[in-house]
């Protein structure tokens, strides 16, 4: 197992090598003078050439990535263009609420896909499995940005009975306040991923019960609840991939719903700095993002042989 272990990280480090290659690259790329936020506009050539040394943009591409991952590295992520302040501490202040509300996304997201899917996969062809279909194809086919909007004016306009934006403010805010500000971003958030899972959870639940060995518990004389126990024994290494890789799109995917209902996460940053063309706080972001994207696929690429030890011994 610690071979394995092993060997999933060093494939991550490359992996990891080449999001910070893309990532400062295509940053690069943007059109637009991120210059032009900290610039009179009558600026003089000696004002630019300074400015453009302060933050190391007067150097090669190649130079400027060195620096850039060499800092990195060392935790430094440079310092925002357009507010001053250290990229790393903007990053630190909005990346708590992002987890917050992804951990809250996920837990609904999750919780109802695999619940309906578990069922729908047991009721092939019933009208239960038509209905959790139907539910999981809305869920992953209307846009989040809108279906935020439509309970925004349903739930905060109309009926008055979640806030419809911000986090909250005061520390003396009880947990069940902060909830209230959570709950139209998560459910937004929660959305697609319950359609992706529900979808992957009855396909593999239909799949699993097809197959000789669901029989062979059944003419052993196995009672239908410690079938159902085999089946999602062998269900849960695929779908905990699937599940894994949803949790990465819910906190690198979030930057429509945190815009929509101005939650102060990194989406809302991200959205931010792509308007002012904040490059420092864009690569940063971006990289932060990715970076959880990839820890959290390791993640599962080491919990998945603990499930099922066949995928260990491939």
């Amino acid at each position: 197992m610690l071979s394995y272990i092993l060997k999933r990280i060093a494939y991550a480090i490359p992996v990891s090598f080449a999001v910070s290659l893309i990532c400062f690259s295509l940053v690069q790329l943007a059109p637009g003078d991120p210059l032009a936020l900290v610039l009179p506009t009558d600026a003089t050539q000696e004002m630019i050439n300074a400015t453009k040394a302060r933050y190391g943009l007067d150097k090669p591409l190649s130079v400027q990535y060195g620096y850039w991952l060499w800092n990195v590295l060392q935790g430094d992520f440079g310092t925002s263009i357009s507010t001053g302040r250290s990229v790393a501490s903007e990053i630190g202040n909005a990346i708590g609420y992002s987890l917050a509300l992804a951990g809250l996304a996920s837990l609904i997201g999750f919780t109802v896909g695999t619940g309906l899917g578990l069922i729908a996969g047991y009721q092939v062809g019933s009208p239960v499995d038509k209905v959790a279909s139907a539910i999981s194809i809305s869920g992953v086919s209307i846009p989040n940005y809108w279906l935020g909007i439509v309970l925004v004016v349903i739930f905060s306009v109309n009926l008055n009975l979640f806030p419809s934006m911000g986090a909250g403010t005061g520390s003396d805010m009880t947990l069940l306040e902060r909830l209230r500000f959570m709950v139209l971003p998560a459910v937004t958030l929660a959305a697609a991923p319950a359609g992706i899972v529900t979808r992957s959870v009855r396909a593999l639940v239909a799949e699993k019960l097809s197959m000789e060995f669901v029989n062979a518990l059944r003419a052993k004389g196995l009672t239908e609840p410690q079938i159902f126990a085999h089946v999602v024994k062998n269900a849960a290494p695929t779908a905990l991939a699937v599940i894994g890789v949803q949790m990465g799109y819910l906190m690198a995917g979030s930057i429509l719903v945190e815009t929509v209902f101005s939650w102060p996460g990194t989406g809302l940053l991200l959205n931010g700095a792509i308007l002012q063309r904040d490059i420092p706080l864009l690569q940063g972001t971006i990289l932060v993002l990715a970076m959880f994207f990839v820890s959290l696929n390791l993640l599962v690429d080491i919990i998945q042989p603990l499930l099922d030890p066949r995928i260990r011994r491939s």
